[in-house]
């Protein structure tokens, strides 16, 4: 009786931990990792593969619509406007990867909500404010991470520029996918 009630704990947990723990349902859900029909990946012949890039040097749009996405940052990509301070203090901590984070599940999100997912993103604009030594692959790194379940990497910019929109903030992202 006591091994039964430990194994039902044990799973009352887990189930817990499903409905808590976001990543722990997403870790069962299959990911599509076939390259996206409406895209052509371009490398150069004999390039070396053993050079890590978390971008490629091109993509050849064969077929789709385009879908034009508006700069994404650390806000929900549904907020107050003109801005609010509280919104601003609450999202836009003074730290790089968690902004770039909160403006890729945005750009996600907005995918999702048009029919597409990662693997159809063909290019990142990335926009980086008060730049420090060490931020592009910051920024990249946490990028990279949510192309890399479907075996995907976009072309990108990547920019240091003087200042965005809020003084607290410290990226913004645009994207273009193609979707049917």
């Amino acid at each position: 009786m006591k091994t039964f009630r430990s194994a039902m704990m044990l799973a009352a947990l887990g189930s817990a931990a499903a409905v808590f723990c976001p990543a722990a349902t997403a870790q069962t859900k299959p990911v599509d990792t076939t390259p996206s029909k409406h895209l052509e990946i371009i490398h150069h012949p004999n390039y070396d593969k053993t050079v890590f890039m978390p971008f490629v040097p091109a993509i050849k749009i064969k077929s789709g619509k385009i879908l034009w996405l508006a700069g994404g940052t650390a806000l929900p990509v549904y907020h107050d406007h003109p801005h609010k301070r509280d919104q601003l203090q609450k999202y836009m901590v003074n730290d790089l990867e968690q902004q770039v984070r909160q403006a890729m599940d945005g750009i996600k999100q907005t995918v999702e909500a048009a029919g597409g997912s990662m693997k159809d993103v063909v290019h990142l604009f990335i926009f980086r404010a008060r730049p420090r030594m060490g931020d592009i692959g910051k920024a990249s790194f946490v990028v990279n991470e949510y192309f890399k379940p479907y075996n995907h990497k976009p072309t990108t910019t990547n920019l240091a520029v003087l200042e965005l929109g809020e003084p607290e903030q410290l990226v913004e992202i645009q994207a273009f996918a193609v979707i049917d």
